[in-house]
């Protein structure tokens, strides 16, 4: 079936096929760098930002494909069990075996002086 280009939505779906990750988050990156020129406000800590907005969905979606399965997920991500196990407890990620891995627990942390634009 052939997607509905007239919908936006649709359009970014299809589009999505043919555009990179680097490129998406390149687009996003421009579009808050204009936003924060024109309100000529200062970014703080932006990597930080940029780096946990891509990490977190990474590790959830990671963990969900391998049904909470932390060695599994460790080995997929290219990292150590015990360095995903710390992110995991960093952004309070609940993994449990055999479920979803979608929920998180309510954040406590103060919110970031900067968010990626929407």
């Amino acid at each position: 079936m052939t997607p509905n280009l007239n919908n936006s939505e649709n359009l970014f779906v299809a589009n999505l096929q043919q555009v990179s990750l680097e490129k998406l988050v390149k687009s996003k990156l421009e579009v808050l760098f204009q936003q924060q020129k024109e309100a000529q406000v200062e970014l703080n800590g932006l990597y930080n930002i940029v780096l946990e907005q891509v990490e977190k969905p990474l590790i959830e979606l990671a963990l969900k494909a391998y049904n909470g399965n932390q060695v599994k997920t460790a080995l997929m991500l290219g990292i150590n069990r015990n360095t995903l196990k710390k992110k995991i407890d960093n952004y309070k990620l609940k993994p449990k075996k055999g479920a979803q891995i979608l929920a998180v627990a309510p954040e406590t942390t103060v919110a970031p002086t900067a968010t990626l634009a929407q």
